[in-house]
């Protein structure tokens, strides 16, 4: 049965002067090595050397897999030339002409994507292997996906931004929604009662019980280069507000 290792952990970060964020990455090994999301090129060489130390190359990825066509998970698959680049078919056509106000699909997402011979667009219940599947998971994004693999403890949910963390499974509200409010807390729903064990897009990995999310694995993110001591520097814990994208009631897969 296939297995699911996180091999770089996602966190969100928010500055006064923007955002940046590092998606999770995450490796399904089975009859085929398939790598879900690839990050920005701020990870790039973080996650040759994840692989790295794994044994692995990136010609060694049989299959990748974007959860979302946003900017902080859809890059980086270039490094995999010899894999199929799987997309639901609706990121696909959304991300050919997106909202606007949608900040995290810039214009040149599409051309980015289709510039790959190697895309392919799937559906909901795309068999990537046997035990390992693709589900539908709209809200966030129009296409977003999950992963749903069976492994030897149990169904896992490799989620992308369809569940960021911890706090989104528990409540049942995704904070940061381009598509659907309603769609984004179907999907979570959709994706608990699926698996227990999430990989979500920006935490680790936790198991679900009782109503509590218990983490899998022990935090590892260490942030280099800054003197909080220094004039100016402050350190603000205030939870990210939830948004809701302008103009969201004018969503169509039409632009």
């Amino acid at each position: 049965m296939p297995t699911v290792e996180m091999l770089m952990h996602g966190i969100s970060l928010r500055t006064n002067l923007g955002s940046f964020a590092y998606c999770a990455i995450t490796l399904i090994r089975g009859q085929k090595t398939t790598l879900v999301d690839s990050g920005h090129v701020g990870q790039r060489a973080f996650l040759i050397n994840e692989l790295k130390e794994r044994g692995l190359t990136p010609s060694d990825i049989d299959v990748t897999v974007i959860s979302h066509a946003h900017w902080d998970h859809a890059q980086n698959f270039d490094l995999f030339d010899s894999a199929p680049l799987l997309i639901h078919t609706n990121e696909l056509r959304y991300a050919r002409k997106p909202h606007r106000n949608d900040w995290a699909t810039p214009r040149w997402t599409a051309a980015m994507l289709e510039f790959e011979s190697k895309v392919q667009q799937v559906e909901e219940g795309y068999e990537i292997e046997p035990g390992v599947r693709i589900i539908h998971t709209p809200g966030h994004s129009a296409g977003t996906v999950a992963v749903v693999v069976e492994t030897p403890d149990g169904p896992v949910a490799v989620t992308g931004d369809g569940i960021q963390n911890s706090e989104v499974a528990l409540s049942g509200i995704n904070p940061l929604v381009f598509w659907s409010e309603a769609d984004a807390s179907r999907s979570i729903a959709r994706i608990t009662e699926a698996a227990q064990t999430i990989y979500p897009g920006h935490d680790r990995p936790f198991h679900l019980l009782e109503g509590r999310a218990n983490y899998l694995e022990p935090k590892r993110f260490a942030i280099m280069g800054l003197d909080v001591e220094e004039m100016g520097v402050s350190i603000d814990a205030t939870p990210r507000p939830a948004s809701v994208m302008p103009g969201i009631e004018e969503q169509t897969l039409d632009g």
